[in-house]
């Protein structure tokens, strides 16, 4: 037991004397990193009751969104820049991204969509165009959660899949 107690100080002190030297942003981003890589859980070994560790399980679409640090960007604007999305349809998957994940949404509307892009002078003449791509991939990037009417423009409500999440997080890096 001495050993593997000795194993993990020793692993402890090598991360600590390489981050200490970053500052706040880069210890984050490393140490996510790493716990993403390692898939690592982030309520093993706490202190707290094992019935309390087993109800707040995470998906890995939830560990992703806090991987990717939705905290990492205070404005859509910020996000924008660093993911530099270049067709309708990547601007659409951005901003799903920020009002699912940046705001903490469940999902998020085509119309919600489009007005933070409107706000940054990216407005899109016919977003479902734009997402409807996105729809039919294989593997999904947005899935259609509902819709609101009978008519064509009808409000639908969509949510970004496991894997519009991941074509997001690269686009950021």
């Amino acid at each position: 037991m001495n050993t593997d107690k000795n194993k993990e100080f020793d692993a402890f002190k090598t991360v600590h004397d390489a981050l200490e030297p970053l500052d706040d942003d880069a210890r984050s981003r490393i140490v996510n990193s790493v716990v993403m890589l390692l898939a690592i859980d982030a309520h093993a070994g706490s202190s707290a009751d094992a019935d309390d560790t087993a109800d707040e399980e995470v998906t890995s679409a939830e560990a992703a969104n806090d991987i990717a640090g939705a905290d990492r960007f205070s404005s859509f604007a910020e996000l924008v820049a660093v993911a530099n999305p270049t067709t309708n349809s990547d601007r659409a998957l951005v901003a799903g991204y920020w009002i699912q994940v940046c705001i903490g949404g469940d999902s998020f509307t085509a119309q919600a969509a489009n007005k933070e892009l409107t706000h940054l002078g990216h407005k899109i003449a016919n977003i479902t165009a734009a997402i409807d791509p996105m729809r039919s991939a294989k593997p999904q990037l947005v899935l259609q959660l509902k819709k609101s009417g009978s008519s064509r423009q009808a409000r639908k409500t969509y949510k970004l899949s496991d894997a519009g999440l991941k074509r997001v997080h690269e686009m950021i890096g």
